[in-house]
């Protein structure tokens, strides 16, 4: 176990030194700018995706489904974002409590 945190650890380290060591004009280039703006927001969904729809391995339509729902309708709507994350666990909450 501790060879493999190890391992991991120093690959980190080596991909970060790596990392500052690019060329600057390499790093400027626009398709390399529009991926890395692109990067986060594709994470971040696939996050959502797995923590709304997924218990221990398995695919599950429960109650965040529903919270999911109300939260994209709000932005779809351009609502301001504590009533979306308020507005999403209330919905969520009552789902779970109700149904």
């Amino acid at each position: 176990m501790w060879w493999g945190v190890i391992g991991t650890s120093l690959m980190a380290f080596a991909l970060k030194y790596l990392g500052h060591s690019v060329p600057e004009r390499l790093l400027s280039s626009p398709r390399v700018i529009r991926i890395n703006t692109l990067i986060p927001v594709a994470l971040l969904s696939a996050l959502v995706a797995v923590q709304s729809a997924s218990a221990q391995s398995r695919l599950v339509i429960d109650h965040r489904i529903g919270g999911l729902a109300v939260a994209a309708a709000l932005l779809v709507l351009r609502a301001p974002f504590p009533l979306v994350v308020i507005s999403s666990a209330i919905t969520s909450a009552f789902l779970y409590r109700f149904i």
